[in-house]
């Protein structure tokens, strides 16, 4: 017989200390974070808002699975979640490809100043309102007065109505944001890079390594970690989308409706047109997606590589 003597565990002046450090965290999370989990019950519901909100989500009528079966009724929406995946698998890929290589090149930029420069012109654009870039794309999309229309016409051609050019906005959408998007990734990459230890650049270099060799054989597997990192975030939210993307750019024009809805986009339309419930239920459905969606791609790369996994 094996006699354990450990002793029981006391609490110390450490234990509080970390425990008051997380504390306001704590509260943040479970006022912001898991309280309005609990509206997740509005798409199990005749939603009806009454006196108050609580009131009113205790009250409403229980329609159990009848929201979710409204929204996979909907003859739109297999086509709005291919519309969804499509377009996230290429802003995605584009956006892990298009930030790493800039953060490569701006690191590569002797002149700080220059870099700098360079750094604060491609991330400017993060920081515009899809409402602002929506006027100023009308600006050079419009028929009348559009930018585009003066220079062909100016070279002798025709006018074009821009918004009715179907098969230029996916590629056009998939432009947009990665026009507003890079100059955030890039940041995060180059952050990264700026990081790394210089003396192993140096070693490669007394052994003769070329400049496209030391990014293949350095920098790239040591970013390895944060790119996978970042993928497994993207890939969490494959079947949401920006709503201002999808919805202000278009500016809600009919005739692009089927080809730029996406679920975002959708949901409003129906928060608009149907019952709040039938929304919600869609919300939860995307966030419930999303989430899969993540735990499994944390658990592939898990099983690829631990130590580049999230969690």
């Amino acid at each position: 017989m094996i006699v354990r003597n450990a002793k029981k565990r006391r609490w110390t002046k450490n234990d509080t200390q970390l425990l008051t450090l997380a504390l306001p965290t704590s509260i943040w999370f479970a006022i912001f974070a898991y309280l309005p989990m609990m509206g997740a019950l509005i798409a199990f519901k005749e939603f009806r808002p009454a006196s108050g909100f609580i009131k009113s989500l205790f009250t409403s009528r229980w329609l159990g699975i009848e929201n979710f079966s409204f929204l996979f009724r909907n003859p739109m929406i297999w086509h709005v979640i291919r519309n969804t995946l499509l377009y996230n698998m290429a802003i995605i890929t584009l956006g892990l490809v298009v930030p790493v290589t800039l953060a490569i090149i701006i690191s590569e930029v002797w002149n700080k100043r220059l870099a700098k420069f360079y750094q604060t012109l491609m991330f400017f654009p993060f920081f515009i309102s899809w409402v602002v870039v929506s006027a100023l794309v009308m600006g050079f999309l419009s028929y009348d007065l559009g930018i585009f229309n003066k220079i062909l016409l100016f070279f002798g051609g025709e006018k074009r109505l821009w918004y009715r050019e179907i098969a230029m906005w996916p590629p056009f959408l998939i432009f947009m944001s990665q026009w507003k998007g890079m100059g955030y990734g890039m940041v995060l990459y180059l952050a990264a890079i700026t990081s790394l230890d210089k003396t192993v650049y140096e070693a490669a270099i007394i052994d003769g390594a070329t400049k496209w060799q030391q990014i293949r054989k350095i920098t790239l597997p040591m970013l390895k970690n944060i790119i996978i990192l970042m993928l497994i975030l993207s890939v969490g939210r494959i079947f949401s989308s920006d709503f201002g993307l999808f919805y202000q750019i278009p500016r809600n024009t009919p005739s692009l409706y089927e080809t730029v809805t996406t679920i975002d986009v959708f949901v409003y339309t129906l928060l608009k047109e149907a019952s709040i419930g039938m929304s919600s239920a869609s919300s939860l459905v995307q966030s419930t997606v999303c989430c899969i969606m993540t735990l499994v791609v944390n658990q592939v790369v898990t099983k690829i590589d631990p130590d580049s996994a999230m969690i």
